[in-house]
């Protein structure tokens, strides 16, 4: 059968890395849930079960040995994913066979190793999240002296600068940083708990023996790498935890929605425009066109993402009592869809914010264009301190506004404002100054050190403590 035929997940044909969807496969699933059995093994072997390290070292020897075809025979016949896994690995370690998954349930290996490939997931978005910061801390210092039109209510406000506005996009992302370090802080697995979390079946198999259940699941967790296990479970890990994990990356998906929509925004008005290749189409019907493809996609998926926390919300308060398994077919698709879907979009920011154009005379004439209506109070104060009557300058101005602003809208002209105060006899003591008071940088405030002080107080630090983690770019194949 052709591949065309059936069905595949656009996030995996074309949009997330190779990185994040085999963080996320099935062999690296499988691997986990081998290095969880061997951990358990082992760990009840140190504990005095009889077990042979014969019977570790089969185990051992085999893990990586995974026959997918006989497992998915065997979960066909059992309608049961981890048994089957449980007899292809016994098919490969037949001498193991009888000790494997010894007093476990299967969300021993299912729910240990869905927190171990989140933990991994995480850190492939923290590797991007900082290099999009990067590539935004070197375009706001560039451009940090730029005067730029502000918008409030998408009109003209006062003016900021280039820069300035991409430590916005950089605040966004900071607190987006901070939540998913948090996150971190609040790991840890579900640790060795029996069917319904409460160590039960282990109880048993070490004779009523607490002390060494304790162990056995310090044990277990210390070979994974992990120190922190929930003190108390049913029988799967809570799942508002993946409720907590989804939000992190919604709110990542938020910042960089708001970052793609200012950018299509600018280039509609042809200021910033994202990357365009030389033989990149904009329309098919349309040749001249340059439509902001990565933005417009950027948009797209991160308006998927933000549909998804409320799905885990739901299925967290749905859990009866210990457990219910109809989390399970949700979550293969929920936890996985979120993380591919924010890995695109981080993909994309990379590859955007690394090859911005800024079009500065198309800013320039912009500024231009409004910053006298803006200009006008300083025009008048200097007018005053020269000794001219401020009611008498207002209403000239008003009355000079007016005429200019009507030339710009009915009969689409350039603004003139300046050419008609210039003109005007109570303007006459500025004159030869007015280029000079409405200089645009002296409009733009604090913008350009309020942009160097935020990068360097508190950007700049997290680069640096990440810097191993520099150096990546994004990559658009489609």
């Amino acid at each position: 059968m052709s591949d065309r035929i059936l069905y595949k997940n656009p996030l995996c044909t074309r949009y997330s890395s190779k990185e994040m969807q085999e963080n996320f496969g099935d062999r690296k699933r499988i691997r986990l849930w081998r290095r969880l059995w061997i951990a358990l093994a082992e760990s009840e072997m140190e504990l005095g079960l009889p077990i042979s390290k014969a019977q570790i070292d089969a185990l051992r020897a085999h893990a990586d040995e995974i026959d997918f075809e006989k497992a998915d025979e065997y979960e066909h016949a059992l309608r049961h994913d981890v048994m089957a896994h449980i007899k292809a690995y016994g098919d490969v370690a037949p001498e193991a066979r009888g000790i494997l998954h010894l007093g476990a349930t299967s969300c021993f290996v299912d729910c240990n190793s869905e927190l171990i490939i989140l933990r991994d997931g995480l850190d492939i978005l923290l590797k991007k999240l900082v290099n999009v910061m990067d590539k935004l801390r070197g375009f706001a210092l560039r451009y940090k002296d730029v005067p730029t039109l502000g918008f409030t209510h998408l009109q003209p406000a006062q003016l900021t600068t280039v820069g300035k506005r991409a430590a916005l996009w950089l605040q966004d992302l900071l607190l987006d940083y901070e939540n998913l370090i948090s996150l971190y802080s609040h790991f840890r697995l579900r640790g060795v708990k029996g069917t319904t979390g409460t160590q039960a079946s282990f109880l048993d198999l070490f004779d009523g023996d607490e002390e060494k259940v304790r162990e056995l699941e310090r044990r277990v967790c210390s070979k994974l790498g992990y120190v922190r296990v929930y003190g108390v479970t049913g029988q799967t890990y809570p799942r508002k935890f993946d409720y907590n994990v989804l939000c992190v990356l919604s709110q990542i998906a938020q910042s960089a929605y708001k970052f793609s929509n200012d950018i299509r925004l600018l280039q509609s008005m042809k200021e910033v425009e994202e990357p365009f290749e030389s033989a990149q189409v904009g329309s098919s019907a349309m040749a001249y066109k340059r439509n902001p493809m990565r933005c417009e996609r950027m948009g797209s998926l991160c308006r998927y993402m933000l549909s998804l926390p409320v799905n885990s919300a739901i299925t967290a308060s749905t859990q009866w009592f210990e457990r219910t398994l109809d989390d399970s077919a949700n979550r293969r698709i929920v936890n996985a869809q979120a993380f591919l879907t924010v890995d695109a979009v981080l993909e994309l920011y990379l590859n955007i914010a690394d090859g911005l154009v800024v079009y500065e005379r198309v800013i320039e004439k912009h500024v231009k264009a409004e910053l006298p209506f803006m200009a006008t109070e300083n025009i008048l104060m200097e007018c005053v301190k020269a000794g001219g009557d401020r009611q008498e300058l207002h209403e000239r101005i008003r009355i000079h506004s007016q005429a200019a602003g009507d030339r710009v809208k009915r009969e689409g002209g350039e603004n003139d404002l300046l050419a008609r105060l210039s003109t005007d006899p109570l303007f006459e003591a500025v004159r030869d100054r007015l280029d000079e008071i409405v200089d645009a940088k002296k409009f733009v405030g604090r913008a350009p050190a309020q942009t160097e002080e935020f990068i360097a107080n508190e950007i700049t630090p997290i680069l640096e403590r990440h810097k191993n983690l520099l150096g990546v770019t994004g990559n658009v194949d489609i």
